[in-house]
């Protein structure tokens, strides 16, 4: 079958709903269906990432805002071109009059969200977060045919992830390697905050890891402090598990990242940098998975600093937090069920 996938990225919107659906695209091409992807042409889109990795990209062309009817329209023609038999959406701007305007082109339609705060009309409706009521928050925003896919459950989890979970232990909680990643895109500096941190910083660690995404507008800067303090130095990879497989602790953001930290059962703290953030990393942390280090704003270099310490001296919570986040994610019908209701809805 064919499927579009209909997302965008960039430095504002980030590039957490690309990375995620490419997950889902290797999945699909793993089963010999293809994929292409509709992405608008904005700064810091991905599409050279995302063509890397085999997958064809329409681009929309229309530039700014998201403009309702101009990306129905763009889309309509990409339908009108090439029979596609399922339209997946992973798109906070995206609701369910979009959708109705573009379901007589398409057999099914395929809807990943986490904010729970517009209504759907879609046959799959998939969000893999924690928080409070999640089993029925889209009750009243999708169709009653709608089949959802709610929880941790249902993570969107890379091959990378699944291989290393089979050969995942708890953590011991002692930090030796510390792994730095606060998104693909970064957009509120989180990352140059921990680089200062080190800076008035007087302990040590083994290992440092520094990761940043192609769309990070300081990845230079990045770079030079990792030079200076023999950090290693990571731009867009694709061995993100291996990282977090051999760190000991991890200093991220909220977001899917968070939750796949918990899935190889590595401690983290997670910095708010987002409102869809809000609600999943309060959550996270009364489970006891992650540090929850609050919004952006008020989370300083001095901050991260006071976390450095914090993490070498709580051996205990850490070593709880790994266990919980082990236990949080562990799904007995194995990693990425989404897929099985995917190919039996076609």
């Amino acid at each position: 079958m064919n499927i579009l996938i209909r997302t965008d990225a960039s430095m504002q919107i980030g590039t957490g709903h690309v990375m995620r659906c490419l997950t889902v695209a290797h999945e699909m091409r793993k089963r010999g269906h293809q994929t292409t992807f509709a992405m608008r042409n904005l700064q810091g889109h991905l599409a050279a990432v995302v063509e890397k990795q085999g997958f064809h990209v329409e681009m929309l062309q229309y530039e700014g805002d998201f403009q309702f009817e101009k990306d129905v329209m763009e889309v309509q023609q990409l339908f009108l071109r090439q029979d596609y038999d399922i339209c997946v959406i992973d798109h906070y701007r995206i609701d369910e009059k979009w959708e109705e305007m573009i379901r007589p082109f398409v057999k099914k339609l395929i809807v990943i969200d986490d904010l729970a705060n517009r209504s759907h009309d879609c046959d799959i409706l998939l969000d893999p977060n924690v928080v409070n009521n999640y089993e029925h928050r889209y009750d009243h925003f999708v169709p009653k045919h709608c089949k959802k896919l709610l929880g941790p459950k249902y993570l969107i989890l890379r091959e990378e992830f699944t291989k290393i979970r089979e050969k995942i232990r708890p953590r011991e909680g002692v930090v030796r390697n510390l792994l730095i990643f606060m998104g693909g895109s970064d957009p509120t500096g989180e990352t140059l905050k921990v680089m200062k941190a080190f800076e008035s910083f007087d302990g040590s660690f083994h290992h440092v890891d520094v990761v940043v995404g192609q769309a990070n507008p300081d990845k230079e800067v990045v770079r030079t402090y990792c030079e200076k303090f023999g950090f290693a130095y990571h731009c867009q990879i694709d061995y993100l598990a291996s990282l977090m497989a051999k760190a000991d602790f991890s200093i991220g953001a909220g977001g899917s990242t968070m939750w796949e930290r918990c899935y190889v059962g590595l401690p983290s703290s997670s910095t708010i940098v987002a409102d869809n953030q809000i609600e999943t990393t309060k959550m996270a942390a009364q489970l006891g998975v992650v540090i929850n280090l609050g919004w952006h704003e008020e989370v300083t270099s001095k901050a991260y600093e006071k976390l450095l310490y914090q993490i070498i001296e709580q051996k205990e919570n850490i070593q709880k937090m790994s266990i919980k986040g082990l236990q949080l994610t562990e799904n007995p019908d194995g990693p990425n069920p989404w897929v099985t209701p995917m190919l039996e809805m076609w």
